[in-house]
């Protein structure tokens, strides 16, 4: 009870210092933006600095209290000890701590080996085929169609096919106004029900007549150069697959939940991504941006159709299935980080967990597939470096589920000290993906990276143990979901239709 006592007394403490400061930082604010009338700052730009300066202070004063509190965490160590499965646990954790470090230093080192393969003339580039699918998309579809359209890619080298799965709004509608607009270079395809992702991509693959055959979402914007130098790797490498292109937020200023995705889609795309493509083996082509050598998609076409997971059909995880059936034909797999789509994102808690937990359970589900090949001769060149990512990522998927379930007791056990131990220990590790996003964006929108860390640890750290228990689940679970997004057109070249 007296230990209670105390805890419930630091708390007090902490939240009322936290008050007084945060109230003495917006005062310094005010006075610093508004000193006199006709401040040159933007409302949007005061709401990021004060947001910015909020989120520096918040990170201080965790560190600093995690620090306070590292006297009564080595005192619960010692405690944890006495527990018969303390030393397993802990031993666990410290495994898990160093394989990240290992893990870290091997990405680093792969990344700074990597850069984008150089554009293709006119000449050089094959022709392509550009495929979007759409469900229920409404105008946003035409922003993407028009993007497409005006890329900088030769009108007679490209064929662009949209794909509508049976879309119940006015999805069509606005397709063939693009189909209209852009002379007829565009071929509509509407297909008489709803039948998934899959198929409608299938059903575009099959019309296709490129040598590279292209995939981009419907709620996503590319730029001019976007599919030039998406197709340009093709051309060097005779033994490239497929090549993944580099995702941003396209409605990053809808909210803090697209602020908080940019960053962590710059360190999974920029970073991850880049050094799997050092090893010829990115695990993932993102249906947002992806292309593909039309010979090795055609040979697993069908199979990836008709796919099944425990005798069910998979209706999700398209992506990395196909990327998968590339893979173990023997071909690469790279990543350019200079061929950008802008893709929507949700903005509320609901849309976000659904989207991880279809991404989880396709994680889950191709991991096992990968399993399957990844270990014997599946391709000629040099393997090593994708069968060590393989491991990290097997590593990463089941290791930290155990490590959760013990972290659950002692947060029950100590929550003051636990508690403040895990915000520091994810502010710590946020700054790793801060700093790459300051380094590759040049922008203050980092911060974002920490208030990322714990919104994970307190709200999404449940997604992968639950989408490992209910892996069967195929649902898409946000297709049946109309969104409420608005229109968010990002490159230039992109107008919204008359009135």
């Amino acid at each position: 009870m007296r230990n209670r006592i105390k805890e419930c007394i630091f708390l007090t403490n902490l939240y009322s210092q936290t008050a007084i400061a945060t109230n003495g930082l917006m005062r310094w604010t005010r006075k610093l933006l508004f000193p006199q009338r006709g401040s040159a700052l933007s409302v949007d730009s005061i709401g990021e600095l004060v947001a910015g300066v909020l989120i520096i202070l918040g990170v201080f004063l965790i560190i600093l209290c995690g620090l306070l509190t590292s006297g009564h965490m080595e005192e619960v160590i010692a405690m944890l000890y006495a527990y018969d499965w303390g030393p397993a646990y802990l031993f666990l954790g410290r495994a898990m701590f160093f394989t990240n470090a290992a893990a870290f230093i091997w990405r680093v080192a792969l990344v700074t080996r990597y850069s984008p393969v150089k554009e293709c003339t006119d000449e050089q580039l094959p022709s392509c085929t550009v495929i979007v699918p759409a469900y229920n998309e409404g105008m946003q579809v035409l922003y993407t169609l028009r993007s497409v359209v005006n890329s900088d890619y030769p009108a007679k080298k490209i064929q662009v096919i949209a794909v509508d799965d049976g879309s119940v709004d006015d999805t069509w509608v606005w397709m063939q106004r693009a189909e209209k607009e852009s002379d007829s270079r565009i071929k509509t395809i509407r297909l008489p029900r709803n039948q998934g992702k899959r198929t409608a991509l299938w059903v575009g693959f099959m019309a296709s007549t490129g040598e590279v055959l292209i995939t981009i979402d419907s709620d996503s914007i590319i730029e001019p150069q976007t599919l030039r130098r998406l197709v340009s790797p093709f051309y060097y490498d005779k033994n490239i697959g497929g090549v993944a292109g580099c995702v941003r937020v396209l409605n990053k200023e809808q909210g803090i939940i697209p602020r908080m995705l940019d960053v962590s889609f710059a360190y999974s795309f920029d970073f991850i991504r880049g050094s799997q493509s050092v090893v010829n083996t990115v695990f993932c082509t993102p249906g947002a941006l992806a292309a593909y050598r039309r010979e090795p998609l055609m040979k697993c076409l069908d199979k990836w159709k008709n796919q099944k997971f425990l005798g069910r059909p998979a209706t999700i995880g398209e992506d990395r299935a196909l990327t998968n059936f590339i893979l173990e034909q023997g071909y690469h797999v790279t990543f350019q980080s200079d061929a950008i789509v802008y893709t929507n994102v949700p903005v509320n808690y609901q849309g976000l967990c659904k989207m991880f937990l279809r991404w989880a359970r396709s994680n889950v589900r191709e991991t096992l597939v990968m399993g399957k090949f990844i270990f014997k001769k599946f391709r000629q060149s040099p393997a090593l470096g994708a069968r060590i990512n393989f491991l990290l990522s097997l590593i990463s998927l089941i290791m930290p589920q155990f490590l959760l379930v013990g972290l659950l007791f002692c947060i029950y056990w100590q929550p003051v000290v636990f508690l403040i131990q895990i915000l520091m220990a994810s502010s710590i590790v946020a700054t790793i993906p801060a700093v790459f996003y300051v380094w590759r964006r040049r922008s203050t929108g980092a911060v974002w990276s920490f208030v990322y860390g714990a919104f994970w640890c307190f709200g999404l750290a449940w997604i992968t143990p639950w989408s490992i228990l209910t892996v069967r689940n195929g649902k898409w679970l946000t297709r049946n979901f109309p969104t409420n997004l608005q229109p968010t057109p990002r490159v230039s070249v992109i107008q919204r239709p008359a009135a």
